[in-house]
């Protein structure tokens, strides 16, 4: 027995962001509070968003202040400024950062803790606001995940609000709204949703639902991440990028995350280092320790990424993913040792134990991590 989780609706599609209109009518939105990044706006995207709830005759509120990689200090400072309101709806424009910042937001205002009471799974009583979410990168899949992740500095390491409430009401995936995000944000968030597809598709709680989202996002980004890190303008492979990302963000709802976002956690905590990059760091490290724990799924997923697999064993075809991987990162231009963001070697035995208490992402892993591999997957990568 298995189940999937994703938004009521989701919009695909150049020009999509238009249907904002239609989801706020359907909810009887009055007054929405909108979450953003002073770049999305900046460059008239957030525009795209806001015209449409404007003819719908929403009030809109705008946060502009949403950071990247934010800390939990970040979501209580928001909720402290909006808890009296009387908002309807929520909608978050922008990466994950700002969609998490949106989910969480909705999912607050219609409870009654405060924001570290909901750190953890399934800890949320009941729904919040209905929210509406709209990505203009392709990495996190936040649009259609149960999660919002927050950095926790007093302790090192991200932590996470795991909810079906966290989930959004509608995802609108306009591929028109990542045209403008900057090469190095495109390349890390492409690494990002590779990451996503890659790990749940690993995944011991892996499931028939979860891999056939797995398998296609992982195909469209193989096919298409290259091509937009080259040209940004490639519309066709912006829209790739979008729904392989979306793809990814469903299949995380379905069998969650592994070993990768384990390791690459605290080194955004500790080194703010972007989660796109902190995932290209581990990735064909943690893979190397993964892929004989299930050769066939990685023997097929070096057949995606373009490797010839013909006359090898499973193990050898297996073996060739991680070098594929690296090569993806390194072709986008995606650092892959933890040397070249200036992370010591001294810093690795805090990060391990840290890592090691990310029950929730190490259970999913396809293989049994003690502290001891973590350590030494760490030490591989510097």
């Amino acid at each position: 027995m298995y189940s999937i989780r994703h938004p009521q609706r989701t919009w695909f599609g150049l020009g999509t962001i238009a249907k904002i209109k239609d989801e706020a009518e359907f909810l009887g939105a009055r007054n929405a509070l909108f979450f953003t990044d002073k770049g999305v706006r900046g460059a008239g995207v957030a525009d795209m968003a806001l015209a449409p709830l404007e003819e719908a005759g929403v009030e809109v509120t705008i946060y502009d202040e949403c950071p990247p990689e934010p800390a939990i200090g970040d979501l209580e400072q928001a909720f402290d400024e909006f808890k009296n309101g009387s908002f309807d709806l929520v909608v978050g424009v922008g990466g994950g950062s700002s969609m998490d910042m949106a989910k969480s937001i909705g999912v607050l205002l219609g409870n009654d803790g405060a924001p570290r009471d909901y750190l953890g799974v399934e800890l949320v009583p009941k729904p919040g606001l209905s929210t509406i979410l709209a990505p203009t990168t392709s990495g996190t899949g936040a649009e259609a995940t149960p999660n919002a992740i927050f950095s926790v500095p007093e302790e090192q390491v991200k932590l996470a609000i795991v909810s079906t409430h966290v989930i959004p009401f509608a995802a609108i995936v306009d591929p028109k709204l990542t045209i403008s995000a900057p090469p190095k944000v495109t390349s890390a968030a492409g690494v990002d949703a590779f990451t996503h597809c890659l790990e749940t598709y690993v995944a011991r709680n892996a499931t028939p639902l979860s891999e056939m989202y797995s398998l296609e996002g992982m195909n469209l980004i193989a096919r298409s991440l290259r091509r937009v890190c080259d040209d940004g303008s490639d519309i066709e492979a912006r829209t790739d990028m979008a729904l392989g990302s979306y793809y990814g963000g469903v299949a995380l709802a379905g069998a969650g995350a592994g070993a990768i976002h384990a390791l690459a956690y605290p080194l955004g905590s500790r080194f703010h280092i972007p989660h796109g990059v902190s995932n290209s760091l581990m990735f064909s490290h943690v893979m190397k320790e993964n892929h004989a724990a299930a050769p066939e799924k990685f023997a097929r997923i070096a057949r995606i990424l373009g490797e010839s697999t013909d006359g090898m064993s499973t193990a050898e075809a297996a073996g060739l993913s991680v070098g594929a991987v690296e090569k993806l990162c390194r072709d986008c231009g995606v650092p892959t040792r933890l040397g070249e963001v200036e992370v010591p070697a001294h810093a690795i035995p805090e990060l391990a134990e840290a890592a090691f208490k990310l029950e929730r992402l190490l259970s999913c892993n396809p293989k049994e991590l003690s502290l001891e591999d973590i350590e030494r997957i760490y030490r591989a990568a510097a």
